[in-house]
């Protein structure tokens, strides 16, 4: 019975220690998540991707916020763009930018960025993630678009022109941009991952991503009327891209968990082909307090801005909103509470700017309110 209970015992740790997580769709961002980025630029030494396999430690707790920013993942219908994407379910909006994605039990798709919709999505994460998955996606032929006059204009002049063309040319008529991805994924590590968020179960994946363009160019005399296409231009002949490779490889170490305590990216790092790190580290981190106020801000929607008669104000957040309007010199106008919506009347007040102090449990914004 003792030796029984001795194998038994050491076969459970054995399963438990090298037990491997696996990260669905489920365990990946949805509508009206939001993630936290904090950039370090000079990590300390001591901070490395580390070695491939199981059961690995990494300890990225010393990295420092040195920027921070703000991933917002909405309702593609929502977005000003909606009408070009029709297969997608998820938008991020960086920055400004905004990228379309279709979600999946099979993957996260990428459809386009803002105006520029794919020929063909590409896949920015295989599922289900498990350690030791080894796939390549593609290539991909995502954008495929031909350019014409005056767009050309004001990125090849005739200089250029002139000078592909032995002066036989001096403007461009039609340009076609063909770029094509190739994407390998391997989950090459699992363990556990310590950033100053906390220490989470994590698969580490690796890709990279094959980027291959191609610009065409059909030039043209302006007195003669000669014409001939120029093929596979290398885009650093032209000054504006001067900057850009026809050719380019992007190598990539990102940290996933599937706990349900924070969003699934924890980490992400850009490496050469030797794994040198480039630029520094990507990690999940609390939002500051700018970072809070902005969020706040955003989950209001006040109109009309001016406004003569009322206004009305509408939240995302379920809970009840305290609210209370002064003038520039702080005296209180109006103060009061609500849920969703309310309206406001403005019957009384003098044309002017005035402060709209909005109050959730989350934090406080305020809102300049102009009456005209």
């Amino acid at each position: 019975m003792k030796i029984k209970f001795i194998i038994f015992f050491y076969a459970f740790i054995y399963v438990d220690l090298f037990a491997q997580i696996t990260i669905s769709d489920a365990d990946l961002v949805d509508v009206g998540d939001v993630i936290y980025q904090s950039y370090d630029l000079t990590p300390p030494p001591s901070i490395s991707i580390g070695g491939s396999g199981i059961n690995q430690i990494w300890d990225f707790s010393e990295l420092q916020a040195m920027s921070n920013d703000t991933l917002f993942f909405i309702d593609p219908s929502s977005t000003p763009h909606s009408g070009l994407y029709l297969n997608v379910n998820l938008s991020m909006k960086k920055n400004g930018s905004i990228s379309y994605f279709n979600k999946n039990n099979s993957g996260i798709y990428l459809h386009g960025i803002g105006d520029t919709v794919f020929n063909s999505p590409i896949i920015s994460y295989p599922l289900p993630l498990t350690y030791n998955l080894n796939i390549t996606d593609g290539p991909t032929l995502a954008i495929d678009t031909v350019l014409t006059n005056p767009t050309l204009l004001s990125f090849i002049d005739s200089a250029t022109v002139s000078n592909l063309t032995n002066g036989l040319a001096d403007k461009v008529d039609t340009a076609v941009i063909l770029t094509s991805y190739t994407s390998e994924f391997i989950v090459d590590a699992s363990g556990l991952l310590t950033i100053p968020l906390g220490t989470f179960e994590v698969l580490r994946l690796k890709s990279i991503k094959y980027i291959i363009t191609d610009l065409n160019i059909y030039c043209s005399n302006s007195i003669n009327q000669y014409g001939s296409w120029i093929y596979n231009l290398p885009l650093s002949s032209i000054p504006i891209l001067s900057g850009f490779s026809n050719n380019q490889v992007e190598y990539k170490f990102e940290w996933i968990t599937d706990s349900p305590m924070v969003d699934f990216l924890l980490a992400e790092v850009v490496v050469d082909s030797l794994d040198n790190i480039i630029g520094g580290f990507s990690f999940q981190n609390m939002p500051t307090q700018s970072q809070t106020q902005d969020l706040i801000s955003k989950s209001f929607k006040i109109y009309p801005i001016p406004s003569s008669y009322n206004i009305t104000i509408e939240s995302e957040d379920k809970n009840r909103i305290d609210f209370c309007l002064r003038d520039l010199n702080g005296k209180l106008i109006l103060e009061d509470h609500f849920y969703y919506t309310t309206t406001l009347s403005l019957d009384g007040l003098f044309k002017g700017n005035y402060f709209l102090e909005l109050k959730t449990k989350k934090g406080n914004c305020i809102k300049k309110v102009l009456v005209k």
